[in-house]
C-alpha cells in the first residue's frame, strides 16, 4: 500500500509549493467543519502534511468513529484535535478558531430524497451558528464551501461567478441548491452587517480517494462498481455534461480562496481539462477498471435526487487569477483514486 499512499501524498505535499502566503497560518488555530467528507477531509490531510506546519487544525464533525479511522495516523499529533458537534446546534467550545473552514453539508442525493429538510436547515442554520461563534471568538476569516448547483439550469453558456440560471424552488430536489444560496447570502449579509471577513468558494462536482460508505453520488458509485469486480451501472442516458474536479486540486484551490481571495467574493473551482459528459466519466472508469458500462432504468425513487441541470460548465478565470493552477488529466486521477481506494479496501 506504501506506494499507492505516496502517490496520493504526494499531490497533497505539492499543495505546499505553491506560492501562497502561508506565514498567515503561523501560530493559528483552523477549523474545518465536515471533516469526514471528501473535501473537508482532503483539506485536514492537505494542512497536516505541510512539512512547515505550525498551526492547529480543529476537525469538527459528528461521527467519532468515522473520524477516528479516517484520521488515525494523527493521533499522537499534538497540532491535531477532533471536535465532535452538530453544525445544526451552536458550537460549545472556548477556542478562538482564527479560520474557519465551512464544509459541511450533506451532498448525498439520498438525504435529498429522504430528509429535505435537514438539508436545507443544515445548510442555513450552521452558517449562522459558526458565523455567530467566530463573531465573538476573533475570527479573522470565514471560507464557506458552496456548491456549482447554485447556478442551477443555464442557457449554455460557462456559469461566471455572476450567473444565475433557473431552480425549480417547488421540487424538494431543490433543497440542496436553494439552500446553498440562502447560505451565500447569509455570509455576505453578516459581511456587511457585523463586518465578517468572508469568502466563498464554489466547486463543481469533485471526486477523489476516500470517500464515505454513504457516498452515492455518480463517480462514487461508478468506482464502487469497479472495485466490487463489476461493470459500470449508469441509470441515466449520461448526456449530462459536467465540469469535474480532483478533491486534492479542489482544496489547492480553498486554500488559495483562504490566503489570497478578496472579502466578500466567491470563486468557482473547477479543472478547465475535465469537462465531460457522464457517459463519458463511466466510460473511462470502465477503461480504467476494464469493464463494460451497462444501462439499467432507474426506479422513479431514485430519479427524485437526481441533479437534473443539462449542463454545468464553470469558468475558472477569477480563481486563476489569484495564480491557481492546477497538472495532470483527468483519467491520471480517476486512476490513482480507483488504486487508491482497492488498497484502502484491502486494508480495512
Amino acid at each position: 500500500m506504501d506506494q499507492i499512499i505516496s502517490t496520493f501524498e504526494s499531490d497533497l505535499l505539492k499543495v505546499f509549493k505553491n506560492n501562497l502566503p502561508w506565514e498567515v497560518l503561523s501560530g493559528r488555530s483552523i477549523l474545518i467543519t465536515g471533516s469526514t467528507g471528501l473535501i473537508g477531509g482532503c483539506l485536514v490531510d492537505a494542512l497536516m502534511k505541510n512539512p512547515n506546519r505550525d498551526y492547529h487544525i480543529y476537525a469538527g464533525g459528528r461521527d467519532i468513529k468515522r473520524a477516528n479511522e479516517r484520521f488515525k495516523e494523527y493521533a499522537s499529533c499534538d497540532t491535531f484535535h477532533f471536535v465532535k458537534f452538530d453544525v445544526m446546534y451552536p458550537l460549545n467550545s472556548d477556542v478562538d478558531f482564527d479560520f474557519i473552514i465551512h464544509a459541511a453539508s450533506y451532498a448525498s442525493p439520498n438525504a435529498f430524497i429522504k430528509t429535505p429538510v435537514e438539508v436545507m436547515k443544515s445548510n442555513f442554520i450552521g452558517v449562522s451558528n459558526l458565523m455567530e461563534y467566530g463573531l465573538c471568538h476573533r475570527m479573522k476569516r470565514f471560507v464557506y464551501i458552496s456548491s456549482g448547483e447554485v447556478y442551477g439550469e443555464g442557457d449554455g453558456r460557462p456559469f461566471d461567478e455572476n450567473y444565475s440560471g433557473y431552480v425549480n424552488c417547488m421540487t424538494p430536489r431543490s433543497c440542496y441548491p436553494s439552500s446553498k444560496r440562502a447560505a451565500e447570502t447569509l455570509c455576505v449579509s453578516y459581511a456587511e452587517e457585523y463586518g465578517a471577513d468572508v469568502v466563498i468558494a464554489r466547486p463543481c462536482h469533485v471526486y477523489g480517494p476516500n470517500f464515505s460508505e454513504k457516498d452515492n453520488r455518480v463517480y462514487a458509485q461508478f468506482i464502487r462498481n469497479i472495485l466490487n469486480d463489476a461493470d459500470i451501472v449508469m441509470k441515466s442516458t449520461g448526456e449530462q455534461f459536467r465540469s469535474w474536479c480532483y478533491v486534492v486540486d479542489c482544496v489547492s484551490a480553498i486554500l488559495y480562496v483562504l490566503l489570497k481571495g478578496e472579502k466578500e467574493q466567491v470563486y468557482n473551482i473547477a479543472d478547465s481539462q475535465s469537462v465531460i459528459s457522464i457517459k463519458d466519466l463511466a466510460e473511462i472508469i470502465a477503461e480504467i477498471g476494464n469493464k463494460s458500462v451497462v444501462m439499467e432504468i432507474p426506479s422513479s425513487y431514485e430519479s427524485l435526487g437526481y441533479n437534473v441541470v443539462t449542463k454545468s460548465v464553470f469558468s475558472t478565470e477569477k480563481l486563476e487569477s489569484l495564480g491557481w493552477s492546477i497538472e495532470g488529466t483527468m483519467k491520471e486521477k480517476l486512476e490513482k483514486t480507483i488504486k487508491y481506494e482497492r488498497s484502502r479496501n484491502n486494508n480495512i
